[in-house]
């Protein structure tokens, strides 16, 4: 389960719709707690795909950065972000094949529809996690 503050949902929301028409993406921070993850922030992060308005590929150094700076600050990075300007809300075939982190979660966020889901990164497949907003 995510734990996405209402402030950080309309964060990721925005950067979503600033976006467009391309994918944005970013590093999500935070407090796990078993099979739960509270986000407390953000770090935005270069979109250097080839296609950038089809998929997303985040900057590495940047990536780095984000993680380090997270983890510094004495939290834990609790996932992934990126959005699907046109949808699905879902994991695109291109994300699957592409997904390296496992056991991470990777956050959907479809700007048009305010929409914000949360997958969970098995080595194989996705699994869909539930999302509360607070």
């Amino acid at each position: 389960m995510l734990v996405l503050p209402r402030a950080a949902f309309d964060a990721l929301l925005a950067h979503a719709r600033d976006g467009v028409p391309e994918e944005v993406c970013g590093v999500l921070g935070g407090v796990e707690d078993g099979e739960r993850a509270r986000v407390t922030g953000h770090r935005r992060v270069t979109n250097v795909a080839a296609t950038p308005e089809t998929r997303y590929e985040l900057d590495p150094a940047e990536q780095l950065a984000a993680m380090r700076a997270i983890e510094e600050g004495g939290e834990a990075v609790v996932g992934f972000y990126h959005s699907h300007p046109r949808g699905p809300p879902r994991p695109s075939a291109t994300d699957r094949a592409e997904a390296t982190w496992t056991g991470a979660r990777y956050v959907i966020v479809v700007p048009g529809e305010a929409f914000v889901g949360c997958w969970r990164w098995t080595g194989e497949d996705f699994e869909r996690e539930s999302v509360t907003v607070v």
